[in-house]
């Protein structure tokens, strides 16, 4: 039971009701929220030699909108759209490999088959995978969400990719029902770890929440906040990808 309940919070934002988000504010993010240590070589690299961006966002539910829209308006492709905009002459496709329902570890063990399947020319310069809610909401032990975590990102790093973490959606009322810290820390550690990013969606979306950019706390969201809440994702991974990729979007265009 309480994971039906903590499951529907997470889920809150995809609801189709009433709502009044479009008169909410930006979405600005604080710059230290975005920045990060670590670099996205392969992105410098695809960007620079061959004006073409391929990534791959294994993701769950949260990656997706419902509705006839849905697919066009989920952070994936507002992602490409930023990118596309801040990477002038650069071919950028974003795909996404969606496992629903997966622990890390369920996600994890099939990174490598996926990888080896695809064909050398469809191979993403950048994996960005979203991870921690199922695990979260299925207790999993934090050293197994670890073991799970080093698994993936070793097999995605392997395979030739970049890779980027995202972590869990923030909701108000779901820190009353189950302990997410564990799992964010976890997060931070393995990412330093490998020198990889981590997208620290659960504190964007606190700080959203609380400069009262969107209501996270009401108990039914609409459809409308939830694709600006996606929007607002998309861009500001587009801009912590820049970041990590050490390129100077200004540059790109002086080269046209």
């Amino acid at each position: 039971m309480k994971a039906l309940l903590v499951a529907g919070l997470f889920a809150a934002l995809l609801v189709t009701a009433p709502s009044r988000a479009e008169d909410a504010p930006g979405c600005a993010v604080p710059a230290y929220l975005l920045a990060t240590e670590s670099a996205l070589p392969k992105v410098a690299d695809a960007i620079k030699t061959r004006k073409r961006l391929d990534i791959l966002v294994a993701g769950s539910g949260s990656s997706t909108l419902p509705g006839s829209d849905g697919a066009s308006m989920s952070y994936p492709s507002r992602l490409e759209a930023a990118l596309r905009e801040a990477l002038a002459g650069v071919t950028v496709n974003v795909r996404t490999e969606l496992r629903p329902k997966k622990t890390a570890a369920e996600a994890a063990q099939g990174f490598g088959q996926m990888m080896d399947k695809l064909p050398p020319d469809q191979k993403p310069d950048l994996v960005i995978w979203q991870t921690g809610t199922v695990d979260a909401i299925r207790s999993v032990d934090p050293d197994d969400f670890r073991t799970a975590l080093d698994a993936g990102v070793e097999a995605l790093q392997k395979s030739g990719s970049d890779v980027l973490l995202i972590n869990l959606q923030y909701n108000p009322r779901m820190e009353t029902m189950l302990s997410v810290g564990p799992y964010n820390d976890t997060m931070r550690v393995v990412a330093q770890q490998y020198e990889v990013p981590m997208f620290d969606r659960f504190s964007i979306m606190r700080h959203w929440n609380d400069a009262g950019d969107f209501d996270l706390f009401g108990s039914v969201h609409g459809y409308g906040m939830a694709k600006r809440v996606h929007d607002c994702i998309g861009r500001a991974l587009a801009a912590m990808v820049v970041e990590a990729s050490r390129i100077n979007p200004a540059e790109l265009r002086i080269q046209r």
